[in-house]
Formats: structure tokens, C-alpha cells, sequence
């Protein structure tokens, strides 16, 4: 966030999600990498994703990594379905989890964008495991 500005509420409240979903080194690296240039989409991600929708109370951590996963693989988000399978690891949802979550987006979105989220998975469970991070993931 730029140094000029207070942060909201939602910003905070954004911030102190994300780093529990995602961890404190995967969004001190985020902010490492934060220019002037995307500052203010970082903000709107903060406060809309994390602040306004992470933080809401009416579904779990781990409900909320299932139906993100799903999202991300039926729209083809690669890169986010890893983040965010690395990040069930914070949030409690499992390798069962997942799988189900996917099974569900290879019948209403489509075989192949399961297919490719399956491999994703696959791949970045080895990784956790190769980094001795395998959590509940």
C-alpha cells in the first residue's frame, strides 16, 4: 500500500487474512514484489478478496479453499489453483477435499479442466512434500 495513505479497515482486516491463508512469507514476497504500477489493483484484491469475501463468517477457511479451487480449475487459473492448493495447508482443507472439489469440475466444467487441475495438484502435493510442507494438503 502506498506509504501516503491510511490503511481501511478492510485493508487491514484483508491483510491479516491473506497472510493467514496464504502465509506469511508467500504475501511478503507478494509485497516485495508490489510497484506503483499494480498498487492499486494490490489494494483492491486486499480489501475485495480477503477483506470483503475471506474474511465473511458464513463459511469456513477450508469451504472457502474447496470452492476456490474448483472456481480457479474450471476457469483454467492455473497458477492460482497451486497457490491456493499449497494454502490448504493453513486452511484445513485435504487431499479429499480437493479431489472431490475436482471431480465436481470435471462434470460441470469439463473433463479437461479437471485433468489439468488434478496434475497441478499432483505436482505441488510432491512439492510439499519434497519441502517437508505437506500439512493437511
Amino acid at each position: 500500500m502506498s506509504k501516503d495513505k491510511q490503511m481501511s479497515d478492510k485493508y487491514e482486516i484483508g491483510m491479516k487474512t491473506r497472510r493467514r491463508v496464504l502465509g506469511d512469507s508467500y504475501v511478503d514476497a507478494a509485497e516485495e514484489r508490489r510497484t506503483s504500477f499494480d498498487d492499486p489493483f494490490q489494494e483492491l484484491i486486499v480489501e475485495g478478496a480477503w477483506g470483503q469475501v475471506w474474511s465473511r463468517p458464513h463459511l469456513s477457511p477450508r469451504e472457502r479453499s474447496i470452492v476456490t479451487i474448483a472456481l480457479l480449475a474450471a476457469l483454467g487459473h492455473d497458477e492460482e489453483v497451486a497457490m491456493h492448493v499449497r494454502a490448504c495447508a493453513n486452511t484445513g482443507a485435504t487431499r479429499e477435499d480437493i479431489r472431490e472439489a475436482l471431480l465436481h469440475v470435471a462434470i460441470y466444467a469439463g473433463v479437461p479442466a479437471a485433468n489439468q487441475a488434478i496434475k497441478i495438484a499432483k505436482r505441488t502435493f510432491d512439492e510439499l512434500e519434497t519441502d517437508g510442507e505437506a500439512g493437511n494438503a
